[in-house]
């Protein structure tokens, strides 16, 4: 493989390693410094926000400017933001640096950009699919090595730790990856209206059906992330550690799923046709996650996960080298970056919805979004049925 390719991917799996780190030690560490319930949640919803803001921004600016510069720049910015999280000994000091991560991390549609320059089409699924592996991988790696340096150095450890992670990666970026996009249009006008944007996505005919099904998979994704441990806890009793284990079980199959198996199955049945496999794959999934009889969680509940591994791995890259074979050379910054904040939208959706419905009952979050999933497939099939997916040059 090319070595600017896995460049990139160090790049997305150490933005994921940064956020997998804090995931289990944020909520703690700001209960610690002395913030309620909800800003909390704040906390941990100002990350997806500000990757909503900023996806199409960076995404957009790369298309004027070029995808190097707009990579290496957000990687400081990481980096920058796990300095600050070092320091953050003040509940606003943490909300500054979360706010201040996403941002950085919101370079995910700039790199998969990158990846649609440098690849063939047909080889696009696969590619986009190893971004994914890197996602897992970073989910997997996170957790533990946040939980350890926690335990026994402290915050700053945490902190100072994953900006070396970051300072390096730019090392590579800077020396190693040369400039990949040469359909630069320096008249576009780069704006920072995500909500507009986002908007006005919705009335494009030519993408529409794919960002909603963007927004509807990663919401019901983000119900079950939300409500997975307080289930696995309340009703099964299953330890912490032992959770931190299930969600690195979910990390690794979707990095294999999508590092190994998402591009020979993409080539023999098409992209469109796995769509459709990822959603149904997802509402089974949900649907069997509370559906295990307690007294043996070990090992039926690890079906259900299977499960969800495969629909994502069939569904994201699927989706998103749909989009970038839809998009001009001139654009795919852009709509991956519309794409991306679709996804962060629901992101700060899914755990809000999840945790509401789990008040309810342990297995309305399941349930609700398994029958999201069907909503998502209705999208799918009416995009397939009308016949949008024309390709750009």
């Amino acid at each position: 493989m090319d070595r600017k390719l896995y460049i990139l991917y160090l790049t997305v799996f150490i933005d994921l390693l940064g956020f997998g780190i804090v995931i289990p030690i944020l909520p703690i560490y700001a209960t610690e410094l002395g913030a309620s319930s909800f800003m909390v949640g704040l906390i941990m919803a100002v990350y997806a926000l500000m990757n909503f803001v900023f996806s199409p921004f960076w995404g957009s600016l790369s298309d004027k400017h070029g995808r190097r510069p707009v990579i290496a720049g957000t990687v400081l910015i990481t980096a920058l933001s796990f300095l600050l999280l070092a320091h953050a000994d003040t509940i606003a000091l943490l909300l500054l640096a979360r706010a201040l991560a996403g941002v950085g991390s919101a370079n995910i549609a700039t790199s998969q950009a990158y990846i649609t320059d440098v690849t063939e089409r047909e080889a696009r699924a696969k590619a986009l699919g190893k971004i994914g592996a890197a996602f897992g991988l970073g989910f997997i790696f996170g957790p533990p090595v946040g939980g350890f340096l926690k335990q026994h150095y402290g915050m700053d450890a945490v902190g100072y730790a994953a900006m070396g992670l970051s300072l390096f990666n730019l090392v590579l970026v800077w020396l190693y990856l040369p400039e990949s996009h040469h359909e630069r249009d320096s008249t576009r006008r780069v704006q920072m209206k995500p909500v507009t944007q986002t908007i006005r996505a919705l009335g494009n005919a030519r993408y529409r059906d794919l960002f909603l099904t963007t927004f509807i998979y990663i919401t019901a994704f983000s119900m079950m992330t939300i409500s997975a441990a307080l289930l696995w806890e309340q009703h099964y009793g299953v330890d912490e550690a032992q959770i931190g284990y299930m969600f690195a079980f979910i990390g690794l199959t979707s990095a294999i799923m999508q590092g190994l198996l998402v591009g020979p199955l993409a080539r023999k049945f098409g992209e469109a046709k796995l769509m459709v496999y990822g959603c149904i794959l997802m509402a089974v999934g949900l649907i069997g996650i509370p559906m295990v009889p307690v007294g043996h969680f070990l090992p039926w509940e690890f079906l259900p996960l299977v499960i969800l591994a495969g629909a994502n791995g069939l569904m994201m890259p699927s989706l998103t080298s749909i989009l970038s074979n839809l998009a001009s050379g001139k654009e795919q910054g852009q709509i991956l970056g519309v794409n991306q904040s679709f996804g962060s939208l629901a992101r700060i959706a899914g755990p809000l919805l999840g945790g509401s419905l789990y008040g309810m009952h342990y297995a309305a979050p399941y349930v609700g979004g398994a029958f999201l999933m069907v909503g998502a497939l209705l999208f799918v099939l009416a995009y397939q049925r009308a016949g949008r997916g024309q390709v750009v040059a």
